[in-house]
């Protein structure tokens, strides 16, 4: 049985010349600050996936606007003082109800992915596109946040040469470990029609953290 709310599974998601999704039904648009142009002004060619929740666990309000537009309320909840001044953002995010909020246009450089390595390259929000999926690593993903997540896969991958997929904690092993062990890759890759070559092999896991 699908979920009552969220997008339609016929639906086709589309992004113009600058990387901005085009508007439709259950799609927000944030311009986050937090963003630069990308050396040469190279297409990505990585997707990255995340997890994150704020406070961790909690899926209510919208502290992750928040912290990705540089207004979160520090004093809302105590856990917010790990997070203080730090500026980051992703391209973007897609609620537990499937809908998508969407901070900086994927031909910018979003700050999602920090200090990190995928084969050999260095530095890979140069890259890549960055999705956080709300959630947290011991806690199912929802089926409207699957379908929104084939939908956009597919709207970036016809927008830019995606060639390869992974999560954060493959790119940054021993710092990162989202999207987690709760995230169902293969089917992911089955319903978005990924080759094996293209998923990311077993992450070694270790703490995690959202420093940047």
């Amino acid at each position: 049985m699908k979920p009552p709310q969220g997008p339609s599974d016929h639906a086709d998601l589309t992004l113009d010349d600058e990387g901005w999704l085009a508007p439709a039904a259950h799609i927000v648009r944030r311009p986050s600050p937090n963003h630069d142009a990308r050396p040469d002004d190279e297409s990505p060619s990585l997707l990255v996936l995340h997890n994150i929740s704020l406070p961790p666990g909690g899926f209510d309000g919208d502290a992750i606007i928040d912290f990705f537009l540089n207004r979160l309320d520090y004093a809302a909840h105590p856990w917010f003082e790990n997070i203080r001044g730090l500026r980051v953002s992703a391209h973007f995010l897609i609620r537990r109800d499937g809908a998508i909020v969407q901070f900086v246009p994927t031909c910018l450089r979003a700050w999602h992915a920090g200090a990190s390595c995928f084969s050999g390259r260095e530095r890979c929000n140069d890259f890549s596109v960055g999705i956080e999926i709300e959630g947290t690593d011991d806690q199912p993903f929802t089926d409207a946040q699957y379908l929104s997540l084939r939908r956009l896969a597919h709207a970036v991958r016809t927008r830019h040469p995606i060639s390869d997929v992974c999560g954060h904690e493959h790119i940054a092993p021993g710092r990162k470990t989202d999207p987690g062990p709760c995230f169902d890759w293969a089917r992911f890759a089955r319903e978005g029609g990924w080759r094996p070559e293209q998923l990311p092999g077993p992450p070694p896991h270790g703490p995690s953290g959202l420093q940047q």
